[in-house]
């Protein structure tokens, strides 16, 4: 069984399997596809298929993990949390020096986030690790629900729909990618600075705004910014 420093409530397994199954994908976006229409573009004729997916997904007895290695010795898991009434994904963030982990967003109904802004997506989904999962569009598509940036460069809609006609079995790749950046999770978009180095937020629900009481600790707030630091990738920083 898996172990996260922090995180012992479930019973952790490894989901990395489900991410070859093309709806897993539509599926996981959850809450940044709002509304029939939007449902209907990234599901399709498969919804009954995709409930079914859903359900093996949230099953109490499995909490499926995903976890995303970075360059920095930081690793991301996704985790689903199939608590009984309460399920939801968790994105969490460990380096092996840290007693336990710290959550960057949740996507359920009491929702927490951003955690990502774009470049930092973006880097995520382009470093190369040994381990874990190693494919761009993977890691990409996978941490899109920490997304939260009101500030989106031009290409955005460009590279997610090419990581979406990869990986998935939509019809229309460029609407299901206009639709998840007009959403970007449950959150509004915040507008994201530069803060004596650290790359900051100044959203209402987000652990990475440091004006909110619940803000991660500023050690980590810094650390977290460096290993998510766009220009690791040679991505140009905003």
């Amino acid at each position: 069984m898996l172990e996260i420093p922090g995180y012992e409530d479930g019973a952790l397994t490894e989901g990395s399997a489900y991410l070859a199954h093309p709806l897993f994908w539509p599926v996981h976006f959850g809450t940044s596809l709002r509304g029939a229409a939007a449902q209907q573009a990234a599901f399709g004729a498969d919804w009954d298929a995709a409930m079914e997916l859903y359900r093996v997904l949230s099953s109490e007895h499995e909490w499926p993990v995903f976890s995303v290695p970075l360059s920095s010795g930081h690793t991301i898991h996704v985790v689903y949390r199939n608590i009984e009434g309460d399920h939801g994904v968790d994105y969490l963030i460990h380096h092996p020096e840290w007693s336990a982990a710290e959550t960057l967003a949740v996507d359920d109904g009491h929702f927490m986030g951003p955690g990502m802004a774009w470049p930092e997506l973006l880097s995520a989904a382009l470093q190369s690790t040994a381990e874990g999962i190693d494919d761009p569009a993977a890691r990409l598509l996978l941490l899109f629900p920490t997304l939260g940036d009101a500030q989106l460069p031009d290409d955005a809609a460009t590279t997610l729909t090419t990581a979406l006609a990869a990986l998935t079995l939509v019809d229309d790749p460029a609407e299901v990618a206009g639709v998840l950046l007009d959403n970007q999770g449950q959150w509004a978009p915040a507008h994201w600075r530069l803060a004596d180095g650290v790359r900051i937020n100044d959203g209402e629900h987000s652990y990475r705004n440091p004006g909110n009481a619940f803000a991660l600790p500023e050690e980590h707030l810094r650390e977290i910014s460096n290993a998510l630091e766009a220009a690791r990738s040679g991505c140009r920083a905003r």
